[in-house]
């Protein structure tokens, strides 16, 4: 049973090994984009806030 899953007495197949490296690899880059383009959205986020509300301020009122 042990040698069908590992697929011969040798061990794991070196082309798995290096295609599952490969895959963490690429998992954990997209990880970072993932962290620093939320960091970059939650920086627009703020920036935008706070121009709506120096606009909301420097606006004159509708009755006066």
């Amino acid at each position: 049973m042990a040698k069908a899953l590992l697929g011969h007495v040798g061990g794991p197949d070196p082309r798995m090994v290096s295609e599952m490296r490969r895959l963490q690899q690429r998992i954990r880059d997209l990880e970072a984009e993932l962290i620093r383009l939320q960091a970059q959205n939650d920086a627009l986020v703020a920036d935008s806030r706070d121009d709506a509300f120096t606009r909301l301020q420097e606006r004159e009122p509708a009755l006066t």
